[in-house]
């Protein structure tokens, strides 16, 4: 039985790469079209239809005009969304009943990286299977359907406008952010027309930011993986909270009236216990293997069942589905609400956090303050070539020994990335300083090891 590991393309998020080598080429990006296109739509009584959608990056007009060519080549017809965040490509390809929704996006990437990501029918993620289809269809000749058959192309002329009503509908209708002044950080990404509109129309006070995107700006020193811009919008601005979205909308984080940062575990958090005060958990919540302790200890303390999946949204998914739980997340902002959307959703999770500021009357502050953070460090180690940590003799006997020095108050995480030649080095414990000589220790450890 294949393995996620053993995909050619295919990543724990898609296809990602820098444009101009492979896999992220016209001529790539071609035949994957038509190779999507083969498999996607076998079940279509006549043509298949799927939705394509991208965020702001230059490239995204390359790959776009690549991957309708390869859909009309397999006899496959294309609506083209333009400008659309990840969670609204989902929704859109459940309510226009498509075969598949495409996403064209390398996510939090500067604009130099690029990707493909698809959503079944269903608005969720592909399954593995169904990935190793369409990566060995790829290694098939590509043959182009007769003209007769060939797939058809046409703009959705509505996509902004539905997706913006649609989140508004996640809220209770007579809810509103009326008295709330938020500084909004687009990104330059693929909510910069979107998310403004949003809570501006739900009556918040909007200062937008990072919202003119050109094609090269996305993700450049803004959103959700560089807060500094948005923490000191909000203190100039005196605003109440600050909300950050990343290039493809699918995550979130946020900052406190004060400028401090709120991350994806303190908003799970926050979430949780406003849920469980409305009888509306139903379950417990999911983290990974990543999620502060703090989170884990928060729960306990408030009899919330709280279960750890692998990094990376899609095993959240799986481990919330199998479950049978609603809400799940990562610490960088990826929240699933699976009663709201069937994929992470930036605005929607942002959504939920005002609605429970409002309800409960308190400060974006006053809200997390039940939850001790515990001190984390990651180190990225960067590889030259790949390398079995679990079979390295010294780098097991490294682990150990940070183990039993950081006892029960803390723990260790080494992980090789699924979108990056980097193995993750992270390390959690109650001293700040002892947890940032363990993590270096680590890192110089695992480096050493891969260099043998």
């Amino acid at each position: 039985m294949n393995s996620a590991s053993d995909k050619r393309f295919f990543g724990t998020d898609g296809i990602r790469g820098l444009v101009g080598e492979e896999p992220i080429t016209p001529q790539t990006v071609l035949k994957l079209g038509w190779a999507a296109g083969k498999v996607l739509a076998r079940s279509a009584r006549n043509r298949g239809k799927v939705l394509i959608g991208k965020d702001t990056r230059v490239s995204g007009y390359l790959m776009e005009s690549a991957l309708e060519a390869g859909f009309s080549a397999a006899g496959v017809d294309v609506s083209l969304l333009g400008p659309m965040p990840t969670p609204g490509i989902a929704y859109l390809t459940r309510t226009a009943r498509a075969h598949a929704g495409v996403v064209i996006s390398a996510s939090h990437n500067l604009y130099h990286d690029n990707g493909i990501k698809f959503f079944s029918r269903d608005g969720v993620k592909l399954a593995d299977e169904i990935e190793f289809e369409i990566e060995e269809m790829m290694q098939q000749p590509m043959r182009t359907a007769e003209s007769s058959a060939l797939g058809k192309a046409q703009r959705y002329t509505d996509a902004r406008g539905r997706y913006i009503e649609y989140c508004k509908s996640t809220i209770p209708y007579r809810m509103n952010f009326r008295g709330l002044k938020i500084v909004l950080d687009c990104a330059n990404g693929a909510c910069y027309h979107i998310a403004p509109d949003v809570f501006t129309e739900l009556g918040a006070d909007v200062i937008p930011i990072a919202n003119e995107p050109d094609g090269f700006n996305i993700n450049l020193n803004c959103g959700s993986t560089h807060l500094g811009l948005l923490q000191k919008a909000v203190q100039e601005y005196r605003a109440d909270l600050g909300i950050a979205l990343d290039g493809d909308g699918d995550r979130c984080l946020m900052v406190d009236g004060d400028g401090a940062r709120v991350d994806g575990d303190q908003m799970l958090y926050i979430l949780g216990m406003a849920r469980k005060a409305a009888n509306k958990l139903s379950g417990g919540l999911v983290g990974t293997q990543m999620t502060n302790l703090g989170l884990e200890q928060a729960c306990a303390e408030s009899a919330i069942p709280f279960r750890r999946a692998r990094v990376g949204d899609r095993y959240v998914m799986n481990l919330l589905t199998q479950e049978n739980w609603l809400v799940g997340g990562e610490s960088s902002g990826h929240i699933i609400l699976l009663d709201k959307s069937t994929t992470g959703d930036g605005i929607i999770a942002a959504l939920e956090v005002l609605s429970a500021m409002v309800d409960s009357g308190k400060s974006l502050a006053e809200l997390k303050a039940g939850m001790a953070v515990y001190p984390q460090k990651m180190i990225n180690v960067k590889m030259q070539r790949s390398f079995d940590l679990d079979a390295s003799a010294e780098v097991n006997e490294a682990l150990q020994a940070a183990e039993q020095e950081l006892a029960q108050s803390g723990r260790v995480l080494l992980r090789a990335s699924g979108t990056e030649p980097v193995v993750r080095v992270m390390v959690e414990g109650s001293d700040a300083a002892q947890v940032a000589r363990l993590t270096q220790f680590l890192a110089d450890t695992v480096q050493h090891a891969a260099q043998q």
